[in-house]
């Protein structure tokens, strides 16, 4: 009795699950806020003609938000106690709060209460990728629909897939939003795009088996990339040192991304990580040809869709915000 009635219950979530993506759909303000989109865009043209390096933390935004109580715009509230998912170490570093608030008022002037700041969020992410492949890239039609949630917790960024992570962790973490090995090593080109501190990554150059000491060197980076890296990162302790995750096109989104991880250069563990597995292996090295854009463009927009899709709250769930960091009152 008790496997079947926990059948019964995977079998309500699943199709709990199935409804509430079945609501998400691309024409969802076609009549309500026909010009959400056009709002949107013309923020970020403004927006990345000023700060091309934004375009980054922006999409790293939506993923947080969507791995972390699904894409519930969760990521963007504040906490009077720093408690809520913003406080949180993984978050420390995110990008672009104010913006997204900027933009919120923006949509909320055109259409007030109509528009969550999670499908916002959604958008945003969307239209920095294509605008940083110069509209020649990603593009994909977000389905909306998503409200907005109205509960954030630090401790729960544990969801979130750390650089530090192997393939094991990385696919577990990946399959808890309906995310497979194929997702994973298509979303990982996000990181074509943007910075990152050192102390996200300096374990690999000087504590890799935690000896703490300059031999101490992740053995699996490219000797040369890890010289680099090393002149710029100087100790454990730089916290503030910036370097770019794609150094040769880090503000323009391409399959260069793939280039450098199949040469061992890679940032970040999760990166090194990808060659560890014959499938994914296999992705890197064909779309580090740099002869398949197509191809990966449209697996990366199938694959945002689908991330997009985690969990959202929809219908008479949640809210629409007034304001991207705060609950209505």
């Amino acid at each position: 009795m008790a496997s079947r009635s926990l059948m019964v219950v995977l079998l309500l979530a699943a199709v709990a699950a199935t409804c509430a993506r079945a609501q998400l759909h691309e024409k969802f303000y076609s009549e309500s806020c026909p010009s959400v989109e056009d709002v949107v865009r013309r923020e970020m043209v403004r927006a990345l003609s000023l700060a091309p390096s934004l375009a980054g933390p922006l999409l790293r935004m939506h993923f947080h938000d969507c791995f972390v109580r699904g894409c519930d715009g969760s990521v963007l509230l504040d906490s009077a106690n720093k408690t809520a998912e913003k406080d949180a170490q993984p978050n420390q570093t995110l990008r672009g709060f104010g913006f997204v608030e900027r933009v919120k008022a923006t949509v909320e002037k055109a259409c007030p209460d109509t528009v969550s700041c999670a499908d916002i969020l959604a958008l945003i992410a969307r239209d920095a990728v294509w605008l940083l492949s110069r509209s020649k890239g990603p593009f994909w039609t977000v389905p909306l629909g998503r409200r907005d949630g109205s509960v954030s917790i630090s401790n729960e960024t544990d969801a979130l897939p750390p650089p530090t992570s192997n393939f094991t962790v990385l696919t577990q973490l990946f399959a808890a939003v309906n995310l497979d090995a194929k997702d994973l090593v298509v979303l990982s080109a996000g990181h074509t795009i943007g910075t990152s501190h050192c102390f996200s990554f300096s374990d690999r150059l000087y504590n890799f088996t935690g000896m703490e000491n300059p031999s101490d060197i992740d053995p699996t980076l490219e000797p040369q990339y890890m010289m680099r890296l090393k002149s710029k990162c100087a100790s454990l302790n730089d916290n503030t040192t910036l370097m770019e995750m794609d150094p040769s096109s880090f503000k323009t989104f391409d399959t260069d991304y793939f280039k450098l991880v199949s040469k061992r250069r890679g940032l970040f563990h999760s990166n090194g990580a990808l060659l560890t597995d014959p499938f994914t292996r296999t992705y890197v090295q064909r779309h580090a040809t740099g002869a398949f854009k197509g191809e990966f463009f449209a697996d990366f927009a199938a694959s945002m869709i689908k991330m997009g899709n985690a969990n959202p709250l929809t219908g008479s769930q949640g809210e629409i915000g007034k304001k991207c960091s705060v609950v209505n009152h």
